[in-house]
C-alpha cells in the first residue's frame, strides 16, 4: 500500500548533523545485530525492564558519532540529567539504542534503533531503523521522508521518497504493541468502532508501527500506557511530514519533548488521511 517515488535527491542536501545520525544507526544496527545472532543474557533495571549487551554496545556507538555535533543527548541507557540543566537547552538529540528490548529477547526480528532531533521541544528530524531488515525510515517536513536499504544510503537516487495515504483502509487497522490488551483504551476504541465500524487489530513491537503508519498499511497507534520521549519523538517528525499527527489525548496538542518528566503522555499517532477525515 505503500506510495512512493523515486527522486534524484542530493546526499549532500541532508545536513551534516542528519547523515552523522543516519550512520550512528546503522552502525549501531550492524552491532545489535551480531550479538543478536550470539547468545545471550539480559540483565533487569530497578523498574524492572530488561538491557542487554546489544543496548549498551548500540548506545556506546551512538554518542560516538552524535558527540561529532556538539548537540547534547538524552535517552534510553543515559544517565538523566536535572530538569535544571536540560532546561537550559535550544536542542537536543533523543536517542533509543535499542528500542524493543523485549522484542528482542523473543527474536521475533521486531526491534529499532530510534533518533530524534528536537529544537525548542519540538521533534524536528526522526530516524527509525530496522537493524533486521536493514531498513532506516528518515526525514522531516523540510527534506521530505525517505525509505532507504543500509545499502543504497550513499546512493539518494535509489531512496523512496514517501508520499502520504489519501484513503484509510477498510477495515480502519489500529496498529498496537505485541503485548497490547484494551486496558484503559477500551472506551476510545469503542468510539472508533461506532464511526468505523469493525476494527482490524495488526500488533507490532517498538517504534516499527511507523513503518506501518507511514507505508498505508495501518491507520491509528493509540497508547494509553506508558512511552518515553525517545520511544515516539523519531517517528512524530516522521508523520508530522507527511501530514499525519501525533497528540496528546488530554488536548489534541502535539507531544512536546525535553519535558521535566520524559514520560509522555498518553497520545494518538494518525495517518494524515485519518487526521483529515
Amino acid at each position: 500500500m505503500i506510495r512512493f517515488v523515486y527522486l534524484n535527491v542530493k546526499l549532500s542536501e541532508l545536513p551534516l548533523i542528519y547523515k552523522t545520525a543516519i550512520e550512528a544507526s546503522m552502525e549501531a544496527s550492524d552491532a545489535i545485530v551480531k550479538i543478536y545472532n550470539q547468545d545471550f543474557k539480559a540483565v533487569y533495571k530497578e523498574d524492572g525492564s530488561p538491557v542487554t549487551e546489544a543496548d549498551i554496545e548500540s548506545s556506546k556507538i551512538i554518542h560516538q558519532y552524535l558527540a561529532k555535533t556538539n548537540i547534547p543527548a538524552i535517552g534510553e541507557e543515559i544517565e538523566e540529567l536535572d530538569y535544571s540543566e536540560r532546561s537550559k537547552w535550544s536542542e537536543n538529540w533523543l536517542i533509543d539504542p535499542l528500542d524493543g528490548t523485549k522484542m528482542f529477547l523473543r527474536r521475533n526480528d521486531e526491534f529499532s534503533v530510534n533518533i530524534a532531533h528536537i529544537v525548542q521541544g519540538k521533534a524536528t528530524f526522526g530516524i527509525i531503523t530496522s537493524p533486521t531488515e536493514r531498513e532506516i525510515l528518515f526525514g522531516n517536513s523540510e527534506y521530505g521522508v525517505h525509505i532507504s536499504t543500509f545499502a543504497d544510503f550513499s546512493k539518494p537516487d535509489q531512496w523512496k521518497k514517501v508520499t502520504p495515504m489519501t484513503s484509510m483502509n477498510n477495515p480502519l487497522t489500529v496498529i498496537c504493541s505485541r503485548d497490547y490488551t484494551h486496558g484503559s483504551a477500551f472506551n476510545y476504541m469503542q468510539v472508533l468502532e461506532r464511526e468505523f465500524g469493525e476494527l482490524n487489530y495488526s500488533k507490532k513491537g517498538s517504534a516499527l508501527k511507523f513503518f506501518d503508519l507511514v507505508r498505508g498499511s495501518a491507520d491509528i497507534y493509540a497508547r494509553f500506557a506508558p512511552t518515553m520521549e525517545w520511544d515516539i519523538a523519531p517517528g512524530q517528525a516522521i508523520l508530522e511530514a507527511l501530514g499525519g499527527q501525533v497528540v496528546d489525548v488530554r488536548n489534541n496538542n502535539p507531544l512536546r519533548y525535553n519535558k521535566k518528566s520524559l514520560y509522555n503522555p498518553h497520545f494518538i499517532a494518525m495517518s494524515k488521511a485519518f487526521a483529515k477525515r
